[in-house]
């Protein structure tokens, strides 16, 4: 934690591939939005850009990343597998075309962005993930990919993908903020040497975190906006997070983190909040 000095502090993963502590996300960032958005980010600082095939944007993001000059290797740039290119021929397909569309020849980290799970594919279920993987694995040896990383994995569906899995997960990215803590899995896979990331730490669409009671009165004793706090929180839990802004000025705050530390009481207060809404979603029971 002492060593979090800025956005850009690294952590080291599993494989010794570095990290930036803070990512900026781009999820529901809209394509002919995503190129100066992306843009703004690098000049405000971050380092660390996510985006996914699913989201639609990954023209924009590369388009964002040319505009804004920078060299290509000072980025950490991170895409996802979508559930329609599950398998070893589809995701080697989709992995090309993500990086056709990102206008690079590597990506700093590739997530399968859900897990195959067996209310949709039954007995293939696992099999699915783990020939996704097997993909990416062969893209990690060809150098397309520096690092490999799940999304939305519980610990349960990460001790079946390792069953046949030659290379260990480096990230996994949940959803992460006040209200949805996943402290227990986020417990499991540090102890097993994963980086969590943190999607949806301000709590996203139909969420209450920026506006709860608690939250708010946090904000006014630490001199912070609501959202700083939330993000500094999953910061002191040692989760990566992913905050999202096209505003360039929410962009700038949601750096200003590293000037102020939760206290480990109002850190439980903030564990202990109800379920505060967002995505929510249960791996298990998704149809999509």
């Amino acid at each position: 934690m002492a060593d979090l000095i800025n956005i850009n502090s690294m952590y080291r993963m599993n494989n010794g591939v570095q990290i930036p502590c803070v990512g900026y996300g781009t999820f529901r960032t809209p394509n002919e939005v995503a190129q100066q958005a992306v843009a703004d980010a690098i000049e405000v600082g971050y380092r660390h850009i996510d985006t996914a095939a699913v989201y639609g944007n990954e023209e924009g993001v590369g388009a964002g990343i040319k505009q804004s000059g920078i060299n290509r290797h000072r980025l950490f740039l991170t895409s996802k597998l979508w559930n329609d290119h599950r398998g070893y021929k589809k995701a080697k397909e989709a992995l090309d075309e993500t990086l056709q569309r990102l206008q690079t020849d590597y990506l700093d980290l590739y997530l399968i962005h859900w897990p195959a799970n067996k209310k949709q594919f039954g007995d293939q279920a696992a099999e699915l993930n783990a020939e996704s993987w097997r993909a990416m694995e062969e893209a990690y040896h060809e150098g397309k990919i520096r690092a490999l990383g799940l999304s939305n994995f519980m610990p349960h569906h990460i001790a079946e993908l390792m069953k046949t899995a030659e290379i260990e997960p480096a990230v996994d990215q949940i959803e992460v903020h006040p209200g949805w803590t996943h402290l227990e899995e986020i417990k499991y896979l540090q102890a097993h040497n994963i980086v969590v990331e943190g999607w949806g730490p301000l709590g996203g669409q139909g969420a209450h975190v920026m506006d709860n009671t608690t939250m708010i009165q946090l904000a006014d004793k630490y001199g912070k906006t609501p959202a700083q706090i939330s993000l500094r929180w999953a910061i002191q839990h040692g989760v990566l997070p992913l905050p999202k802004s096209t505003h360039k000025e929410r962009m700038v705050k949601n750096t200003e983190l590293f000037d102020f530390i939760i206290s480990d009481d109002d850190m439980a207060t903030i564990d202990r909040l109800p379920n505060l809404g967002g995505q929510c979603a249960d791996p298990d029971e998704v149809d999509f």
